[in-house]
C-alpha cells in the first residue's frame, strides 16, 4: 500500500486565538473550532481525562493543514524553549510558497512576527526567510522568483 497524502501538522499551543489570527493573516483559512474530548480521543493519543478545543485551517488552494490544539486538562508540556534555534532537534517550521515575502512579514508583523534572521535570495529561484510568530512557531515564506 502506498501513502496517499500528508493530511495536516498538528501544532500544540496555549493561546488558540493568536495563532489562529497568524494563521489566518499569513493567508490560510479556518475550517473550523471546536471541543474535542471523550475516551476515543484518549484512545488516539494515549493520554487519559483529555478536554482540548481544536482548530484546523487550511490552504488557499486546499492541499495542506494546520492542525491547532490547546489542552484544558491536562495542561500541555513544553519541550524547548519558545525561541529555539533552527539546529534545535525536532520539527523546526512549516514552509509557505507566497506571492510577495515583504507584504506577508509585514501583516504578520501585526500579529506578533519577528523576523528570525533576514529575507535572502537563493540564486534566482527564490527569496526566503523565517518567521517567529506567536508561542515561538516558526514559518518558512519562499517567494518565488522570475
Amino acid at each position: 500500500m502506498a501513502l496517499k497524502r500528508m493530511d495536516n501538522v498538528l501544532i500544540v499551543v496555549e493561546d488558540i486565538d493568536a495563532v489562529i489570527g497568524f494563521f489566518v493573516e499569513l493567508g490560510m483559512e479556518l475550517e473550523g473550532k471546536g471541543p474535542v474530548e471523550g475516551k476515543w480521543v484518549e484512545r488516539v493519543i494515549g493520554i487519559d481525562d483529555v478536554r482540548q478545543d481544536v482548530a484546523m485551517l487550511r490552504t488557499p488552494d486546499g492541499s495542506g493543514r494546520v492542525e491547532l490544539v490547546v489542552f484544558h486538562q491536562p495542561a500541555a508540556v513544553r519541550g524547548a524553549p519558545v525561541d529555539a534555534p533552527a539546529n534545535t532537534l525536532g520539527i523546526r517550521r512549516i514552509m509557505f510558497a507566497v506571492d510577495d515575502i515583504d507584504d506577508v512579514v509585514a501583516r504578520l508583523r501585526a500579529h506578533g512576527g519577528e523576523l528570525v534572521g533576514s529575507v535572502e535570495r537563493y540564486g534566482d529561484v527564490y527569496r526566503l526567510c523565517y518567521v517567529r510568530g506567536p508561542e515561538g512557531i516558526v514559518v518558512g515564506l519562499a517567494e518565488e522568483l522570475g
